[in-house]
């Protein structure tokens, strides 16, 4: 299949997704699994272990690149604008409460642009426009992972917690035991040498099985888990530098495939009906989200910089949700947060037009920008 994508239009993630529409409930009904259940939480929690692991790996050598304003501006400018804008758009163009709007604006705020691979992967785009969308993919998700938490904690208000006894024991307990594991991690490699020490084979499986322990750990003592590793995979990479591309090439292979099993999930659950229960203010909502919340957000964020405005506005538009927004609308279902089946349906709107409307585009737009000649070494 990824031979046949390579050489069409069609992207890796629209196949897989129409696979998991054929096998699922509106095909044969081969894979029906339910959307709260054990099944696919444990599928998305490991996905979401395994990105935001592999995030926090590659922290630490993307914050090194040379000219690194353009990503901090689309993470910490861009990024809460765009999650602002969708809030306001879920609120007024669909109907939702604004604790449901922000929690969906959050959600949605995160990019994949690895999914039109031409974008990430040809050389005819300029070095800096494919490094800094890696770099707000590879860091959005776990910016994001706070603030979906604290709404979706905001909408469970029933639990009795307030929001700042919820930061001190979920993301505190998580954060604490995140960067304490790791240190013990890296002084354990520290401390076998000689004849007891890790075999480079295994470096990348022990820098995962650390990642499934930390998880743990923090669970185990009610912190949040994803939180946890993804400071343990910055932590790993800043104090175990030369190991990282071992830990790095395997956490991107077994991302990877959790990656498209996600895409078959997501598909087989999906309902048209319930896809489609809002109508035309679901469609003019997904086409506020794709077409004018991110380019409104990212193009005063970009004034300033060296890009001409065709670069800004390719970047603008090449801002496709993906996995970890699917991921976290899995998520939010499975925690049986209130208002989350219509949350997970308009995400499930968005991501299926934008996997459509990006993995159409993304080589086109790709080639066009080959024939302007624009120098493509100066990143």
């Amino acid at each position: 299949m990824s031979g046949f994508a390579h050489r069409s239009v069609l992207s890796l993630a629209v196949l897989f997704l129409g696979a998991g529409i054929v096998l699922g409930r509106q095909g044969f009904g081969v894979i029906e699994p339910e959307a709260g259940s054990q099944f696919v939480a444990r599928i998305t929690e490991m996905t979401l272990l395994v990105i935001l692991f592999f995030d926090g790996l590659e922290v630490e050598r993307g914050v090194l690149r040379r000219r690194w304003h353009v990503p901090f501006r689309s993470l910490f400018i861009a990024m809460p604008l765009t999650a602002g804008l969708i809030a306001l758009a879920s609120h007024f163009i669909v109907g939702l409460s604004w604790a449901e709007s922000f929690l969906l604006g959050v959600l949605l705020s995160p990019t994949d642009p690895v999914l039109t691979s031409s974008v990430v992967t040809n050389p005819r785009i300029p070095a800096k426009i494919r490094n800094s969308l890696n770099l707000e993919s590879g860091f959005n998700d776990g910016l994001a992972l706070p603030a979906v938490i604290i709404f979706a904690t905001t909408l469970q208000a029933g639990d009795g917690i307030s929001w700042w006894e919820f930061l001190i024991r979920d993301l505190g307990i998580g954060a604490a035991i995140g960067i304490a594991g790791a240190l013990l991690a890296v002084a354990a490699l520290g401390l076998l040498r000689g004849r007891m020490a890790l075999i480079p084979h295994y470096q990348g499986l022990y820098a995962f099985a650390v990642a499934l322990s930390i998880y743990g750990l923090a669970v185990m003592f009610d912190g949040n888990g994803f939180i946890a590793v993804y400071l343990a995979g910055i932590v790993m990479a800043s104090r175990k530098g030369k190991e990282v591309a071992a830990y790095s090439r395997f956490s991107r292979q077994l991302g990877e495939v959790l990656k498209l099993a996600t895409f078959v999930i997501f598909g087989s659950l999906l309902r048209f009906d319930q896809l489609f229960e809002y109508g035309a203010a679901g469609m003019v909502f997904v086409v506020a989200v794709l077409f004018f919340a991110r380019t409104a957000a990212l193009l005063p964020a970009l004034l300033g910089t060296k890009l001409d405005w065709p670069q800004r506005f390719f970047m603008a538009w090449f801002g496709p949700k993906g996995v970890a927004c699917i991921a976290y609308s899995l998520l939010v279902l499975s925690r049986g947060v209130p208002g989350a089946e219509h949350i997970f349906n308009l995400t499930a709107l968005v991501v299926v037009s934008s996997i459509i409307l990006h993995g159409l585009s993304d080589t086109p737009l790709a080639s066009w920008f080959g024939g302007r000649g624009v120098t493509q070494t100066d990143d």
